[in-house]
């Protein structure tokens, strides 16, 4: 292929939020430019982002920076939403005083795109985007484009989905990767739900087991959604937390349990110092007290030693518990030890091969 022919443009879509695209679009976009092919990006819906001011005001997409800054793409070869989903956006669309025919601005938007492959990453799910004409399916309509969907493997029942799924989209299903498969999922991923699926004309191309690494958050994530004051090592707040552990057994019941556990969070009282000496000895990469309680010294000077992060809450443990537990379900891919584990596990688990023969 090359840029005197027709862009390639190939749509990658989710069924719900954080299901995976960016991880795949890495491992696609990489593997692709390391064929010497060229490679565009767009995001016709902005979803996540924020304003700066410079000699005009702007308005940055984050995925869109993240994907330019990861892979080196140029000005040429990404190109920004057409919109943004904020709320003025919507309630105008709502009202009727948006009438804009957003399906034929896209498709002027790419038209000077001049790259071998095109991926357009569709909104969060394949609804989202409708009152706009630019769910997954419309965008590929307007396109004539095929769609990769990145589907997470919930259990074996993902499989009703994506025959209807398949059903809806018809033609346009280029085919599937299915997403975080648990550890012990794998066998019956393997041997049971592609079988199933390829015999009924859905080609999987990819099938990526679930990565502790790529589901963690650093400490700098946790301060921001729970309001927190650091007390301590503001400067190690780039560490990734991997589980989530509550102190508030006996401490030689939590000692064995904290123990077993890799790279955690520790939540608990203010007032349990001896909790929070055994969570200072173990995998922990950063302490969050509740209740209002200050840390006696001894804590805050360990701490200080093991360059490990104090927070403190004002939210009661359950509800911190529950911040965190969102914060674990809504993992973007930015850190760069994401991005080395998102390429890896598509150089291994997804068949490049057989994308390519289908884009042929």
């Amino acid at each position: 292929m090359g840029v005197t022919q027709q862009t390639q443009k190939v749509i990658v879509a989710s069924t719900e939020p954080y299901s995976g695209k960016s991880a795949v679009l890495l491992g696609l976009v990489q593997r692709l430019k390391q064929q010497n092919l060229s490679v565009a990006y767009s995001k016709p819906i902005g979803t996540v982002w924020h304003d700066e001011q410079g000699g005009s005001f702007a308005r940055i997409e984050d995925d869109l920076r993240f994907f330019v800054e990861s892979l080196n793409l140029t000005e040429a070869e990404v190109r920004s939403p057409v919109l943004f989903l904020d709320p003025e956006t919507l309630a105008k669309r709502l009202s009727g005083e948006d009438d804009i025919n957003y399906p034929q601005k896209l498709k002027e938007d790419l038209q000077d795109i001049e790259s071998d492959i095109m991926f357009v990453e569709a909104p969060n799910s394949l609804w989202e985007g409708s009152i706009f004409n630019l769910s997954a399916g419309k965008i590929a309509d307007t396109l004539d484009a095929k769609i990769l969907l990145v589907i997470p493997f919930h259990d074996k029942l993902l499989v009703d989905s994506l025959l209807t799924i398949q059903q809806f989209l018809g033609d346009r299903l280029m085919g599937v990767v299915i997403n975080k498969i648990p550890p012990d999922m794998i066998g019956t991923a393997e041997q049971q739900v592609k079988p199933f699926l390829e015999k009924r004309g859905i080609d999987v191309f990819g099938m990526l087991p679930a990565d502790r690494i790529l589901r963690s958050v650093n400490v700098r994530e946790l301060v921001s959604r729970l309001n927190a004051d650091v007390l301590c090592r503001g400067d190690r707040l780039d560490l990734m937390v991997e589980s989530l552990t509550i102190g508030a057994m006996n401490v030689n019941s939590a000692l064995k349990y904290f123990r077993q556990r890799q790279n955690m969070a520790v939540v608990t009282g203010g007032d349990r110092t001896d909790l929070q000496l055994a969570a200072l000895e173990t995998s922990t990469q950063c302490l969050i007290l509740t209740g209002h309680v200050a840390p006696q010294e001894i804590i805050l000077n360990r701490a200080e030693d093991l360059e490990i992060p104090i927070l403190s809450v004002d939210y009661d443990t359950l509800t911190t518990v529950e911040i965190i537990d969102q914060a674990f379900d809504h993992v973007r891919l930015q850190e760069p030890i994401k991005v080395e584990v998102a390429q890896e596990l598509f150089q291994k688990h997804f068949d490049y091969d057989r994308f390519m023969q289908h884009l042929s």
